[in-house]
C-alpha cells in the first residue's frame, strides 16, 4: 500500500513500518496544537466573562454564589467530556483520527458561537439559565471529542525521540496559545465595549469569536493527513482478519487498572491547570481588582508562560523519563503552589501582580505537560484515542470542578486564596503518590 508522503511496508516476518515525511510531522504538529489551541480558546472565553455570565444567567445576592454557579455550569462542561471522549475516540481508533477530529472542533466552536445569541435571566427568566446549561452539555460533548483525537495524531507523527516534547508541545502549549488568543480576544472586545457597555454586549462578541475558530480549524486540517501509526494497526488488523471489538469496552476491563492509575495523575494535572490559568482571570477580578485591560495584558504573559514551561517539561521527559519528571513536579509544585497564592492575593503593585501570575501559569501547566505522551504509551494504537481520552477528561472533569468548590469553600471572595493553597496541598499528596506509583512508560509505543 502507498500514501502520499508516507510508505507502508508489509512484511510476513517484520511488523509493518512507516516512514514519516517532515512535511506531514510539520502538518501533524500544526493541525494538533491548534486544535487544542482552537478547543482551550472557546473554553477559555467563559471563564474570562465569569463574573458577568454569573450576574446575567446565574444571579444571586452573594458574589461568590454566582461565580460557583458560572464556575459549576463550566464543571458540567467537563463531566460530558468523557462521553465525547467515548463517542469520538471509538470512532478515531475504528475510522482514523483526522474525521473525528475536524467534526470536533467545528462543533466546539458553533457552541461557543450560539452562547453570544442566548437571552439572559432578565430577558425570559430561569428558562435562560436552563438552555445555558442544555447548551455547555453539548459543547462538553465536543470538547471530548477534540481531545481524542487531536492529541493521539500529534504524538503519533513524530520520531519517539521528540513524543515527550510533542506531548508538552500539544497539551500544554496548545492550551497556553488558546488561553492567549482568548486574552487577546478579551483585550480588543473590552477596548471597544468599555465599562458597562461589555456588560451589554461585549461579552456577546467574546462567544460570537467562537465561529472564527470553526472556520480555522477547517482551513487548517484540510491538508491534514492521517495518523501513519493508526494506517499501520489497520494494516495489520486487516492482515490478521481478527474482529473489531469496542475500543471503550477494552479500556473499562482489560486496561481498568490502567485507567484508575492514570487518573490519579490526570485529576492532579487537571486541577493544577484549573487553579492556575483556569482561576487566574477571576483571581485578577475579584481579588487584585485589575482593570479589564491590565488583566488582558497579564494573562497574555501568563499564557506566554505557560507555554514555555509545558513545552521545557514535556522535552525534559524524553531526556530523564516521565516518572523522574512527573515526582519532580509534583513536588516543586507541593512546596511553591501554596506560597505563591498567597503572594498574589496579597499583591499590590501591578509588577508583583504580574510576576506571580506568570510563576503559577508557569508550575501549573508544568504538572500535566507529560500526562499526554504518558496517556498514549499506556494504550496500544486501536485502543489509544479512546484510552487517552476517556482518562484525560474523567480527570480534567474532576479537576475543573476545583475551581467550584474553592469558591463554595472560601465563604467570602477574601479567603479564596486560602482555599486555593488548603486544595493545591491535597491534590497534589495524591499527585506524587501517583508519581511513585506509575511504571516507567517512555518507549512504550505499540
Amino acid at each position: 500500500m502507498s500514501m502520499t508522503n508516507s510508505t507502508t511496508v508489509l512484511s510476513s516476518n517484520q511488523p509493518p513500518k512507516v516512514e514519516i515525511s517532515r512535511r506531514q510531522m510539520v502538518n501533524a504538529s500544526i493541525a494538533s496544537l491548534l486544535g487544542w489551541a482552537l478547543d482551550l480558546f472557546d473554553l477559555f472565553v467563559l471563564l474570562y466573562v465569569a463574573p458577568v455570565i454569573g450576574k446575567l444567567f446565574f444571579p444571586t445576592e452573594l458574589p461568590t454564589l454566582s461565580l460557583a454557579a458560572v464556575y459549576a455550569s463550566f464543571a458540567v462542561t467537563l463531566l460530558m467530556r468523557p462521553i465525547g471522549s467515548a463517542l469520538f475516540g471509538s470512532y478515531a481508533d475504528r475510522k482514523g483520527r483526522k474525521k473525528a477530529m475536524i467534526v470536533a472542533v467545528i462543533g466546539v466552536g458553533v457552541a461557543t458561537a450560539l452562547f453570544g445569541a442566548l437571552p439572559t435571566v432578565h430577558q425570559i427568566g430561569v428558562g435562560a439559565s436552563i438552555i445555558f446549561l442544555i447548551l455547555r452539555l453539548v459543547q462538553g460533548i465536543f470538547v471530548g471529542g477534540v481531545v481524542a483525537s487531536t492529541h493521539t495524531i500529534g504524538t503519533e507523527s513524530v520520531p519517539p525521540k521528540w513524543r515527550g516534547f510533542m506531548s508538552g508541545f500539544v497539551g500544554g502549549g496548545g492550551a497556553g496559545l488558546g488561553a492567549l488568543l482568548a486574552s487577546i480576544v478579551y483585550f480588543i472586545v473590552s477596548e471597544a465595549f468599555p465599562g458597562e457597555a461589555f456588560d451589554a454586549w461585549g461579552w456577546r462578541f467574546m462567544f460570537f469569536a467562537g465561529i472564527l475558530s470553526a472556520v480555522l480549524g477547517v482551513f487548517v486540517f484540510k491538508s491534514l493527513e492521517e495518523s501513519p501509526l493508526w494506517l499501520q494497526a489497520q494494516q495489520k488488523k486487516e492482515a490478521a482478519k481478527k474482529p473489531e471489538g469496542s475500543p471503550v469496552k477494552m479500556i473499562f476491563t482489560q486496561y481498568r487498572n490502567v485507567l484508575l492509575v492514570n487518573l490519579m495523575l490526570v485529576t492532579g494535572g487537571g486541577t493544577a491547570y484549573y487553579l492556575t490559568s483556569g482561576y487566574l482571570p477571576t483571581f485578577l477580578n475579584v481579588i487584585n481588582k485589575v482593570s479589564s485591560g491590565t488583566a488582558s495584558l497579564i494573562l497574555m504573559g501568563a499564557s506566554v508562560s505557560a507555554i514555555i514551561s509545558a513545552v521545557l517539561f514535556g522535552y525534559l521527559s524524553d531526556v530523564i523519563g516521565r516518572k523522574k519528571t512527573f515526582l519532580l513536579i509534583g513536588f516543586i509544585n507541593l512546596i511553591l503552589l501554596p506560597v505563591l497564592f498567597i503572594q498574589l492575593g496579597s499583591a499590590t503593585s501591578i509588577p508583583m501582580i504580574t510576576f506571580y501570575a506568570l510563576a503559577l501559569a508557569f508550575l501549573g501547566n508544568a504538572a500535566y505537560a507529560p500526562i499526554l505522551i504518558f496517556l498514549n504509551e499506556r494504550f496500544p494504537t486501536s485502543i489509544r484515542s479512546s484510552g487517552t481520552g476517556l482518562s484525560w477528561n474523567m480527570g480534567f472533569a474532576v479537576g475543573g470542578m476545583m475551581p467550584t468548590f474553592v469558591t463554595l469553600a472560601s465563604g467570602t471572595t477574601e479567603n479564596i486564596p486560602y482555599s486555593l493553597m488548603g486544595f493545591s496541598i491535597a491534590v497534589f499528596v495524591v499527585y506524587v503518590i501517583g508519581s511513585l506509583v506509575i511504571p516507567e512508560t517512555k518507549g512504550n509505543f505499540e
